[in-house]
């Protein structure tokens, strides 16, 4: 459970370990032909405090632009989010599950988002649970991303994507409709209580800053599959992206902070490209 959350979180599997990493969610790249730092900092896309850190805010002083996951301020995300929601081929999820288990989802989505499943019955499963997220949350959202995206604007400097929301929603293509649907259905029968305390769980580890202990959570119950597409596929389609924004400018690089640790994390994929990345403790 806790694993999918974090999952779904990067928005967001490691199934080995790189060296050990320090308590850090910001970390200086240097090296291999770079005139000038660039930072990748580890972020957590739905929490209470979203509050940049002196260094965090250092940082970007120090780089002249910003590159998120996705670009966050297109102003087409909304109708391209809502485009790529729904599952292929005309699949519903009321076909996906017994008429009981069905039921129970419905109960779930109603009482944590006021959304009537039958009005989404065509929406993938994961797109589902990410709406009940916020519920979770036992005070107003904040994302760390718009926190980012403020700083960015008041120093008038320009948001840009390591992949397009085509690209990330494309992702829960790739993990079959059935798995995502069981579990939904599983979520829904366990109840929003006892999903929000693993999710307290995994706010006070990433304020701790605490990469291993982050890491052991993608790892708990790992599933292969989901783990692949939703983290180290991506990370190494971030690489070459990463790469040339670097050199081009001092860049500041936010993602997901379950995309930084593990053989295959974006740390280690970047040091085996011949860069020091080293971590920035204040």
């Amino acid at each position: 459970m806790k694993k999918f959350l974090l999952l779904l979180l990067s928005a967001l599997p490691l199934l080995c370990t790189a060296q050990q990493l320090e308590n850090s969610l910001l970390w200086k790249i240097t090296g291999n032909g770079l005139k000038e730092p660039s930072y990748l900092f580890g972020t957590f896309h739905i929490t209470c405090d979203a509050s940049l850190s002196n260094k965090v805010k250092k940082a970007m002083d120090n780089t002249t632009q910003l590159y998120l996951e996705i670009d966050m301020t297109d102003p087409s995300l909304m109708a391209t989010m809502m485009k790529g929601s729904i599952m292929k081929n005309g699949v519903r999820m009321s076909q996906l599950a017994s008429t009981e288990d069905y039921e129970a989802v419905k109960k779930y989505v109603f009482t944590n988002t006021g959304t009537m499943v039958t009005m989404i019955d065509n929406f993938k499963p994961a797109i589902v649970e990410m709406m009940v997220l916020p519920k979770m949350l036992k005070c107003p959202m904040q994302s760390v991303e718009q926190e980012l995206i403020k700083v960015c604007k008041e120093q008038q400097e320009k948001v840009y994507g390591l992949e397009t929301i085509e690209d990330q929603m494309a992702v829960f293509d790739a993990i079959p409709y059935q798995q995502q649907m069981d579990k939904l259905i599983e979520h829904a029968k366990e109840g929003i209580e006892s999903q929000a305390g693993e999710f307290d769980k995994m706010i006070e580890v990433y304020k701790k800053e605490d990469l291993k202990a982050i890491m052991d959570l993608v790892k708990e119950e790992n599933t292969t599959e989901e783990g692949a597409e939703l983290l180290d596929k991506r990370n190494k389609k971030w690489i070459p992206k990463i790469e040339a924004a670097a050199k081009v400018t001092p860049t500041f690089f936010g993602v997901g902070a379950a995309h930084l640790p593990g053989e295959n994390g974006v740390i280690n994929l970047l040091r085996q490209k011949g860069y020091t990345v080293e971590a920035v403790k204040q």
